[in-house]
């Protein structure tokens, strides 16, 4: 799955100017939704202009999406990285207009990620909700990387993945000291105010070793009010190919966040 992308560099992001990569998937309608899509790579990856087929997924659902490079300019560091991806949806929800088609002020906006992208997607859900209440229509968590203590009953496939002793190192790098677990927006798994965000899709896959946390912070947003649209993928996707896990299955998970993404924007303009 692919989509049509440029490459382009947004100016007055109020954290400096930002390169980033817009998708734009085929049959665009006015008023297409805006996604600003957060990478993810485990708190370690700060290459900007690789192929983000989670990001073309979500444009072949019909949306403009917005690949922001959000980490090379802080080394993926909180709250550094936390701040440029907030900045990157206020810049965002202020020149919709001019990025969605036709001018439409109309357009829905979502924060979109996976894995450490993800736990970065729902700690700009919550900033927003706290500093931009109103601005944001959806969050997208795609196997969200949100437990820096890593003890889920899931995580045990984490070695079989190969992604334990990485996740090891990207939560070490984000967070810098244990002081950084403490605030909601560097592990949003353990805020204790989550009502009023916007409403949420939450995506993961039997064989993800990132299922249970994932899971969890789905149920804890439904029981604080939060409209959630949770789904567990069935095994055999190849979903730990996502976040750059191995996996003995070929990849075919992308028509299934397509899909997901899509069925998620038809029930948040509901």
């Amino acid at each position: 799955m692919s989509a049509p992308w440029k490459d382009v560099v947004l100016e007055n992001v109020p954290t400096g100017p930002v390169a980033a990569r817009i998708y734009n998937g085929d049959g665009l309608k006015k008023a297409a939704p805006l996604v600003l899509y957060l990478h993810g790579g485990a708190f370690l990856d700060t290459d900007h202009a690789t192929n983000r087929p989670v990001a073309a997924s979500l444009a072949e659902a019909g949306a403009i999406v917005v690949a922001a490079d959000y980490t090379s300019c802080n080394q993926n560091a909180f709250p550094q990285v936390l701040e440029c991806a907030y900045g990157l949806l206020a810049y965002l929800s202020n020149k919709r207009n001019m990025l969605a088609l036709g001018g439409a002020k109309k357009s829905l906006l979502f924060v979109a990620g996976e894995e450490s992208g993800g736990n970065v997607a729902a700690g700009v859900a919550l900033k927003a909700r706290d500093q931009i209440p109103g601005s944001l229509d959806g969050q997208v968590l795609i196997s969200p990387l949100l437990d820096p203590f890593m003890g889920s009953k899931s995580f045990l496939q984490a070695e079989e993945s190969g992604m334990r002793e990485r996740w090891t190192e990207g939560w070490n790098r984000y967070l810098g000291f244990l002081g950084g677990v403490c605030h909601p927006y560097a592990a949003p798994r353990y805020c204790s105010r989550l009502s009023g965000l916007a409403p949420a899709l939450v995506l993961t896959a039997e064989d993800d070793p990132l299922r249970d946390e994932s899971m969890e912070y789905g149920s804890r947003l439904k029981a604080a009010g939060v409209r959630v649209r949770q789904q567990v993928l069935p095994a055999g996707t190849g979903w730990p190919t996502l976040y750059g896990g191995q996996s003995k299955d070929r990849a075919s998970w992308q028509q299934d966040v397509c899909c997901c993404f899509k069925s998620f924007v038809e029930d948040v303009q509901a």
